[in-house]
């Protein structure tokens, strides 16, 4: 009889484990450990997250009764102290660097013409508890992180991730990511900044985004919109020469002002440095923006990131990170496999054949009944 590895065995052949092992030698994350090693963190976590476990005791007490299975793998089952306390001290950034190399490694048969490249910026919001009062407290009503995402649409993957408390501008930690030339980047009015608009524009990058409703545009030249369409106007010009503090404005080049009507029937004013794509083109551009808050949406909903294992900074870091890896394993076993047509359903089967010795591409298949041997004939009076 063919002997199957269980599913959530079959999941880690798309983790590199290799550089796995470098990264950790690299943060020193298994250095004086005696109890708990990082590999056997990171499994437990993944376990976690796939299942949706939703306390460290329910993770414990789970993980205990499948110790065969996590031996096989090369893990062990932890207590929820020793989780706990590994979650609060081994380095998060060990996490964010093995989930870039996870992207890269889902990407590389993806790969594009990088002026065809739309990259979307957003962030979300994830409430916390009042235990992680001390960095996340926002008001008496809200104590929260936020995760911002740079989200490739084509591809359906997020290619970066940073965790920071919500007091923090979605601006800041734009302006700290390295732009990739020739790429369109798709942002709303969370960072609107005129200098950081300047920098794409003169790295060779295409960005659209939204107009304020209090910004002027000084018109150079009126461009003519096709009849019928739902642009409704579509014009050429400078943005105000001056900001506050009578400060020069760093975004001096022409703009481009697209006003269109949405199916609601409301306006929107959209902005854009492509002074020469259809109009149609850009507003269908902007459009995609909605595709990351679906991603958000979906892995809030489905990988459970609503209930956090612990409460320090470090410790949500970490399990966001490995919730994205969960997001990424899945979207690569599902290209892995034909039988399965929505990531959603196969999400659902994972979780509910985590240790079944299952391929994951025959999830939605009944097991089939071995043949009977000459024993077992004997045996039903055959």
């Amino acid at each position: 009889m063919r002997h199957h590895n269980s599913v959530f065995h079959g999941l880690q052949k798309h983790i590199p484990w290799a550089r796995f092992n470098a990264l950790v030698e690299r943060y020193g994350a298994d250095r004086r450990v005696r109890r708990l090693s990082t590999k056997s963190q990171f499994l437990a976590l993944l376990y976690g997250q796939l299942s949706g476990a939703a306390s460290l005791r329910e993770l414990e007490s789970v993980l205990a009764s499948h110790q065969t299975g996590l031996y096989h793998v090369g893990a062990r089952a932890p207590s929820r102290s020793t989780l706990a306390d590994a979650n609060a001290r081994r380095p998060a950034d060990l996490y964010g660097d093995l989930f870039a190399l996870m992207v890269a490694q889902a990407g590389a048969g993806l790969r594009r013409k990088m002026r065809n490249a739309v990259r979307i910026l957003d962030a979300t919001k994830i409430k916390l508890t009042g235990l992680s009062d001390g960095w996340a407290r926002f008001s008496d009503q809200l104590t929260a992180a936020k995760l911002h995402v740079i989200y490739d649409p084509d591809a359906g993957l997020p290619l970066s991730a940073r965790t920071t408390a919500v007091t923090v501008n979605d601006i800041t930690p734009a302006k700290q990511l390295t732009c990739e030339p020739g790429a369109t980047y798709i942002f709303d009015l969370a960072y609107y900044d005129y200098a950081w608009w300047a920098g794409l524009h003169a790295a060779g990058c295409r960005f659209v985004t939204r107009f304020k409703t209090n910004t002027r545009l000084e018109e150079t030249a009126r461009l003519a919109t096709a009849p019928g369409s739902n642009v409704l106007s579509d014009r050429i010009g400078l943005l105000p020469r001056r900001l506050a503090y009578a400060r020069k404005n760093p975004m001096s080049d022409p703009v481009r002002e697209i006003v269109v009507r949405i199916k609601t029937g409301k306006t929107l004013r959209l902005l854009t440095n492509d002074l020469d794509a259809p109009a149609d083109e850009i507003a269908e551009l902007y459009k995609t923006r909605w595709q990351i808050e679906l991603f958000f949406k979906w892995i809030k909903q489905n990988l459970k990131i609503k209930r956090f294992l612990g409460t320090s900074q470090n410790a949500i870091r970490i399990q966001l990170y490995v919730a994205l890896i969960a997001f990424v394993l899945i979207r690569m076993a599902h290209r892995a496999q034909t039988a399965i047509a929505s990531p959603l359903t196969l999400l659902r089967l994972i979780r509910a054949n985590l240790m079944h010795r299952k391929d994951i591409d025959a999830l939605d298949k009944p097991p089939r009944n071995p043949k009977l041997d000459h024993r077992q004939i004997e045996f039903c009076g055959i």
